[in-house]
């Protein structure tokens, strides 16, 4: 079976920004922070039981929303709970998402002397203006000084989410965020494009964005600027130091198998190979989660057709690309059943293969819809 992680949604924020379409509500000051957790703890014993669950967790991701708005006694209570269900294995990867609005240098010591040894940082940009433009709670020097917190509270491996093709962006904007950014020594950067998502203020209010050719430009750039300080682009929009790659993230991209508590998360367990890889949901909704969660949400096979795009659409978001024993460890299918799309895209020079890795050329890379085209099963891949 492969490696098995932990992910746990938090859906509460100090306000909901207008690009986000994750599953966030504003908090209120009744928000129900004890019932929450004895939620959690009951869903993941309900997956643990309905799933058979002995294999041992090799990371835990607690997302949302803003974990870092609940205080140091909740996520004891939550991590104290998952050990008592739960195999952990030694030295796994713990990360808690945190907002530069809340941080205070006394709650974060004591995130990490629970055993948090990981943050994920939303920056987003150092620039005030465009901060506001984004809904934003936190200023430029909060996001530097959350940074600084986050060294002195002992965390040696943290991450900065940064945004590019912004409303508001001069030409330098993200070259200056980015060599911010550098500056603070995080272990980890998040580069990614603003998408105007469906069902988000900005998607039915769209601002004002850089043409596509500066937006190009940008990214070029600053992925230079990011591989001249020692940050290795391992993933579209994932940068780090040698050997701090996200180990939570990259059993996604490879993959492997997660639970996922809380309101709204989403799971992928394999029970039997290749037709019983199931992706599970939970309520969306705060309030009907809180209602019945050891009982809430579902279940739904992957059909065995779609699992090479499922694969592929994971395995190539990597530099690396995948191997063809992996693909069939994965999915428990030959690999004769990724023909002929990935022959096609050999020949298209969209991938290329050395040393039995399959990964995307240059080209690939920057047109990867187009290779995933190709193994949608109506396509015949």
């Amino acid at each position: 079976m492969p490696p098995l992680s932990l992910y746990i949604h938090i859906p509460w924020c100090i306000q909901k920004c207008p690009y986000c379409d994750f599953n966030s509500h504003a908090i209120k000051a009744d928000t129900p922070e004890s019932a929450y957790i004895t939620a959690l703890l009951a869903d993941l014993a309900g997956d643990i039981q309905r799933y058979n669950i002995t294999r041992p967790i090799s990371s835990i991701f607690i997302g949302g929303g803003t974990p870092s708005l609940f205080a140091p006694e909740s996520i004891d209570w939550l991590l104290r709970g998952i050990e008592q269900q739960l195999v952990l294995k030694d030295g796994l990867e713990i990360t808690l998402e945190a907002n530069p609005g809340t941080f205070e240098s006394r709650k974060f010591a004591e995130f990490r002397a629970l055993g948090v040894n990981r943050l994920s940082i939303g920056i987003q940009s150092f620039n005030d203006s465009i901060l506001k433009n984004l809904g934003r709670v936190h200023s430029a020097q909060e996001a530097i000084h959350a940074a600084e917190i986050a060294h002195q509270s002992g965390f040696d491996n943290f991450n900065l989410d940064l945004m590019f093709g912004l409303p508001g962006a001069g030409p330098d904007s993200s070259k200056i965020d980015v060599e911010t950014a550098i500056s603070l020594d995080p272990t980890h950067i998040s580069f990614y494009q603003l998408t105007l998502e469906p069902n988000t203020w900005f998607h039915k209010f769209p601002p004002k964005l850089p043409d596509d050719e500066t937006i190009f430009g940008t990214q070029k750039r600053c992925q230079q600027l990011l591989a001249d300080h020692g940050y290795l682009q391992y993933e579209v929009s994932a940068y780090s130091k040698q050997g701090r790659e996200c180990r939570h993230n990259l059993n996604y991209w490879r993959f492997g198998d997660y639970l996922g508590i809380g309101a709204g998360a989403h799971g992928k367990i394999s029970q039997t190979l290749p037709d019983r890889i199931m992706r599970s949901f939970k309520p969306k909704k705060p309030e009907q989660y809180l209602s019945n969660p050891d009982q809430s949400g579902g279940a739904d096979a992957i059909a065995v057709p779609e699992l090479p795009l499922e694969f592929i659409m994971n395995h190539l978001r990597l530099k690396q690309g995948f191997t063809l024993d992996a693909y069939q460890a994965a999915t428990g299918l030959e690999p004769a059943t990724l023909e002929p799309a990935l022959s096609a895209c050999l020949k298209q020079n969209l991938l290329a293969r050395q040393d039995n890795h399959y990964y995307c050329s240059e080209q690939g890379w920057n047109f990867l819809d187009n290779i995933l085209e190709k193994f949608i099963p109506e396509n015949g891949g």
